[in-house]
């Protein structure tokens, strides 16, 4: 746009007047801009919202598996031996040393620049298994070993001057795992023998008994106890298992809290404020999706459990007034002291349905708050281009005004000019006469 007369000739702020008009003109883009400052408000709600209920999914899905609830706690005393408690476990002791961890057979050849037959045979678990590659070249060998059936693997190993040995590895610890290898004038060492792994059970008694696992895993060492070797302990280890109610109660006590953060946040940016005559809303209030994701939760918190059903109430868990859980910890520990399985499991059938709750409503390709979100994310989207789209309109507007603005004052000085001659040409008249 080039220079613009502002009431050079008709003493008009021309400026003003254009941003005046300009702002009336406005009024639907500001309107637009308000809307979208509005849903990104309510956008960045819901995702606070969503990434609660995500944390709650996580957390309910966790307790809802099968030995999160477990009454028992096992302990062994040492951190080379760890153990798992699982469905079937009771209470109890025992002690035992580690006489041997499991072992994986590796054997190695001698150095070599080619495999020196047309062929080698692996012997493992009384199966023998003759292996041919395609050239005499080691990487042949070693693709050849392992793509036979013969519960072996191999890989070649650079020991310099250009030469390579041959390493054959067991595919699983154990010493029934162990192999041979005959057919090649290759000659093999043993660089790790096969083994299991052992245990001694009450070491120097009568009873003394040795048992033996072809991993470092011994399942079911005690009935539903299962230990693991990570090294081999210097002195005896006792595993005991015994209850562990603590553990129990906070876990359903955590999973209460869970929700009720939910529905604490839900309820205080739901509520409904009245100031005089003045009544307004929360962010979420009348939003279905939120009443939606509300109620589900509430429900699955809430309704009978076991079979027969049950109340949650009789273990501690309860509705209030204001629509929140309530957890009593003194009548859930009773309730665990008096049946600890029959608690946890119906702490974790309540846990499982928290979880399908939770995760319908924050999944992140279709839970229902995600697609709420995503939604609004659409809106602001769209508004954004409605306003850019504005910003042309009304750069388009403000150059049309300013131009008919200008051509104003233009036409105004011209018609100043013209009437300043004509006075003149006037005033030269009456002194001609005059003369």
């Amino acid at each position: 746009m080039g220079i613009t007369l502002d009431g050079l000739s008709s003493g008009l702020d021309t400026t003003a007047l254009i941003n005046s008009l300009l702002q009336v003109e406005a009024i639907p883009q500001t309107q637009m801009k308000t809307k979208s400052a509005g849903i990104q408000s309510f956008i960045s709600a819901l995702q606070g919202l969503n990434t609660k209920v995500a944390a709650l999914a996580t957390q309910a899905t966790a307790l809802a598996k099968p030995d999160a609830m477990s009454p028992l706690a096992v302990s062994t005393g040492s951190d080379k031996v760890t153990a798992i408690v699982s469905a079937g476990a009771s209470a109890g002791t025992i002690d035992f040393s580690v006489t041997k961890l499991a072992q994986t057979q590796v054997s190695v050849s001698g150095p070599l620049t080619a495999w020196p037959d047309s062929s080698l045979t692996i012997t493992a678990g009384g199966k023998s298994v003759t292996v041919t590659p395609e050239t005499t070249s080691l990487e042949d060998v070693v693709r050849a070993v392992n793509a036979a059936d013969s519960g072996v693997r191999a890989t070649k190993i650079a020991v310099g001057d250009g030469q390579y040995r041959l390493q054959l590895t067991a595919a699983t610890s154990g010493a029934a795992a162990s192999f041979a290898v005959s057919g090649t004038a290759a000659t093999f060492s043993t660089a790790k023998a096969a083994q299991d792994a052992e245990l001694t059970l009450w070491a120097g008694s009568a009873a003394e008994q040795s048992i033996t696992s072809a991993t470092n895993t011994f399942a079911d060492l005690l009935p539903g106890v299962a230990v693991t070797l990570n090294g081999i302990p210097t002195a005896p280890v006792t595993m005991a298992v015994a209850r562990d109610d603590a553990k129990a109660t906070k876990s359903a006590s955590d999973l209460v809290a869970g929700v009720n953060d939910i529905l604490t946040l839900i309820s205080s940016r739901s509520a409904v404020n009245t100031s005089g005559t003045s009544v307004s809303g929360g962010i979420f209030t009348g939003e279905s999706s939120v009443r939606e994701v509300n109620q589900r939760i509430l429900s699955a918190a809430s309704m009978p459990l076991g079979t027969p059903p049950r109340s949650p109430s009789e273990i501690g868990i309860s509705i209030t007034r204001s629509g929140t859980m309530e957890f009593d910890e003194k009548k859930f520990s009773a309730a665990m002291a008096a049946d600890p399985l029959g608690v946890g499991a119906r702490v974790q059938e309540l846990a499982a349905r928290i979880a399908t709750a939770a995760t319908a409503a924050s999944d992140k390709y279709d839970g229902s708050l995600t697609t709420a979100i995503t939604g609004q994310q659409s809106q602001v989207k769209d508004l954004g281009q409605r306003i850019l789209d504005w910003d042309l309109r009304l750069a388009s507007r403000k150059e049309s005004l300013q131009r008919t603005y200008t051509a104003l004052e233009v036409a105004m000085s011209n018609m100043n000019s013209q009437s300043s001659w004509l006075s003149s040409q006037v005033a030269g008249l009456s002194s001609g006469s005059s003369s």
